[in-house]
């Protein structure tokens, strides 16, 4: 049974320029912090798209025992900005421009240098409330659950469960049925009910050209359906990992 009145929300495809970010900061924290241990594992990338312009803002810690000057730091910041062009270059052929590091002042030797390699040695730490949605990214363009989906458990508690089924619904959906352009899930919960039994679950669905919402509906009504049904194994999937809540 449901452990509170909430609500979960997912959306898919990612656009271009979420993309972008997830995948920047998924590849600095894996593939390149392995090969590069001055990166520390705070990274925050923020993206910003106009017209066809991406700007991303990225804050990367650098850990200070690695590095032994000012111009090491420097060669390392201008390192992590080449490695994310590359990473943007992957998913877009609109100008990007990268920005790392940015409240550094170079000639005070005022820079992002850190012991830990995270903010969090200058009070600057988040809590369960706060930051990425469960699917990795904070949207403020989407609508989105407030709702936090760590440190909950993921038996009963329908904030967590179905901000991660939502979001996994949704990406379900636009893999296995075509000529979807857009697509959100909502799943509303009712305290005390079936978890499989959500109170409202709504998809809002805007489809490519030439295709009617008839031609798919009940294939989105079915992988809907399906994704509810199954809703228990949500808990082994946070348990084993295959599902993340940030």
């Amino acid at each position: 049974m449901a452990n509170d009145t909430s609500f979960g929300v997912g959306h898919a495809p990612l656009t271009e320029t979420e993309r972008i970010v997830l995948e920047t900061e998924r590849r600095l924290n894996g593939e390149y912090a392995a090969e590069n241990p001055a990166l520390g594992p705070d990274v925050k990338v923020m993206g910003k798209r106009e017209n066809d312009t991406i700007d991303l803002t990225v804050a990367a810690a650098i850990i200070d025992r690695y590095v032994d000057d000012i111009d090491e730091y420097r060669a390392e910041v201008a390192s992590v900005e080449a490695f994310v062009h590359d990473v943007a270059e992957e998913h877009t052929e609109r100008e990007v421009e990268i920005h790392v590091n940015t409240a550094d002042v170079i000639e005070d030797e005022s820079v992002y240098l850190t012991v830990t390699g995270t903010s969090a040695e200058q009070g600057d730490d988040g809590s369960v409330g706060r930051g990425n949605r469960a699917n990795g990214l904070i949207t403020p363009n989407r609508s989105m659950s407030m709702e936090a989906t760590s440190g909950k458990n993921p038996v009963n508690h329908i904030g967590k469960i179905y901000n991660l089924l939502s979001t996994d619904i949704a990406h379900e959906v636009v893999s296995e049925v075509d000529g979807i352009r857009d697509l959100r899930i909502r799943l509303l919960s009712q305290i005390g009910r079936p978890i499989d039994q959500p109170h409202v679950a709504d998809a809002r669905v805007v489809t490519s050209d030439g295709v009617e919402l008839e031609d798919i509906e009940d294939d989105v009504r079915a992988i809907v359906d399906a994704g509810l049904a199954d809703v228990t194994s949500v808990t082994q999937r946070v348990i084993d990992g295959e599902l993340s809540t940030f």
